[in-house]
């Protein structure tokens, strides 16, 4: 929007305050409230912040200046659950310049090279979540009655939380996030919300306002909405696919660049998605730690069954066409990376991922064959025959395959170290964690 434009759009609506919204290294909303009057300022200097205070800005209490949000005016919305704001997706700035160690910026950088070569980056982010409550302690689905063994797809747990899923779907929608099906997923108390894809820089703008809209919603409703990767140790856990695919601009409308139809695997794949789908498997220990960021991802990519019978999370390296085992499934003509979790910032996330698959386009790197076999069911003399490696297992492993990722590193720049300090302080600090498994297991047995 032109600033007359946003402010017409401000006063029809009757907008009080703006919400100068940016994430920090979690990927978690941050925000200053700013009386609309100040919107020129927002778009102009920024909302000022200090730096120190946010987690991973790589800034010190005594020598930065301030952190500056600076408004993006193509993202000024509406917040529907929270009448009489608006929001507007910021860019971090430091000394009049964009912040490296700012998520949004670090995306922005990485998506530059496909502008030089006429091209967009395009992503499709599939949100799973929990919808829990407390009682007396313990978390437990927001349905008392969501007890089923294997639950997805089941009208009544869907039913039951409809008052949840269609404030938040019609707060996506007013905003023109548009929401194309809901359903209840594989845990009790687990929904996905599916909305349409877009450029990857406004699908990371909408997950960030999704999970805003979420958790408040919940709130309102008495219960918690949780994105934590595996709230249950016996039950699926809550993934962000990523589908992806990279248009062109061409005569009568745009091109997929990912598609090819005479593709000879069966996938529809052109050459350009089987370099990308090479690359991201190159770099797929890296990933992990970007994509799959706590301690608790890794209760989610195990080798094995939950209870329902599957875990819907990949613990191997490979891709197949409609092949949910794998860490790369194609549908047809796009890529599902069925690595990230919802807890995953998904700026630095998908800026790694562009990082991972452009290495990939520019070596001309080569994924080798489908993989089309249920790789829940194979042994490991069988993924070893097959040359199939596993994802790094905790947080720690993967920690250290991104320490030795020279592409990623170099792409992202020193938002990784500042990445790695923090995330090698939480897996000490979990090792160092006594639980009550192991005073259960421990206390008396010797």
């Amino acid at each position: 929007m032109t600033p007359s434009e946003a402010k017409q759009f401000l006063k029809d609506n009757k907008v009080r305050y703006l919400l100068a919204q940016f994430v920090d290294i979690h990927g978690s909303a941050k925000t200053k409230s700013v009386p609309v009057e100040h919107y020129d300022t927002v778009v102009s200097d920024g909302a000022g912040f200090a730096g120190f205070a946010i987690w991973g800005m790589g800034m010190t209490p005594n020598v930065d200046a301030d952190y500056m949000a600076v408004g993006d005016a193509s993202t000024l919305s509406l917040v529907p659950w929270q009448p009489g704001y608006a929001r507007i997706a910021c860019d971090g700035h430091t000394h009049g310049t964009p912040h490296e160690f700012d998520a949004r910026v670090v995306l922005k950088k990485q998506l530059e090279q496909f502008k030089s070569r006429g091209w967009t980056f395009y992503t499709g982010m599939e949100p799973e979540f929990s919808l829990l409550r407390k009682v007396e302690g313990k978390i437990l689905p927001a349905d008392a009655g969501d007890t089923l063994a294997k639950p997805c797809y089941d009208y009544k747990g869907l039913s039951r939380a409809r008052v949840f899923l269609e404030r938040l779907s019609e707060s996506l929608r007013e905003v023109g996030i548009d929401v194309y099906q809901i359903d209840h997923e594989d845990a009790n108390g687990q929904f996905e919300i599916n909305y349409t894809f877009t450029d990857a820089l406004t699908s990371c703008d909408h997950y960030t306002f999704f999970k805003m809209g979420a958790a408040e919603i919940a709130a309102d409703l008495g219960l918690i909405c949780s994105f934590m990767p595996k709230p249950f140790s016996n039950r699926p856990g809550n993934g962000l696919h990523m589908h992806m695919s990279i248009g062109e601009t061409a005569p009568g409308g745009r091109k997929n660049l990912f598609e090819d139809k005479s593709d000879k695997h069966g996938l529809a794949l052109s050459k350009l998605a089987y370099h990308w789908a090479a690359g991201l498997l190159k770099h797929a220990p890296a990933l992990a730690a970007l994509c799959c960021p706590t301690v608790n991802s890794y209760k989610r990519l195990v080798v094995g069954r939950s209870l329902t019978g599957a875990t819907w999370a990949p613990a191997y390296i490979c891709y197949g066409g409609n092949n949910r085992s794998g860490m790369i499934r194609s549908p047809g003509g796009r890529l599902e990376l069925r690595l990230p979790d919802a807890s995953c910032n998904a700026y630095l996330a998908t800026a790694a991922v562009i990082a991972a698959g452009m290495d990939g386009v520019n070596n001309e790197l080569d994924p080798g064959a489908p993989q089309n076999d249920n790789l829940y069911e194979y042994s490991q003399a069988q993924l070893d025959a097959a040359g199939i490696c596993v994802l790094p297992q905790n947080l720690h492993e993967a920690l250290l395959a991104l320490e030795k990722d020279e592409v990623i590193r170099a792409a992202l720049g020193p938002v990784v170290d500042e990445f790695l300090r923090l995330k090698h302080m939480e897996w000490v600090e979990y090792m160092r964690h006594v639980s009550d498994w192991e005073v259960q297991s421990y206390l008396e047995f010797f």
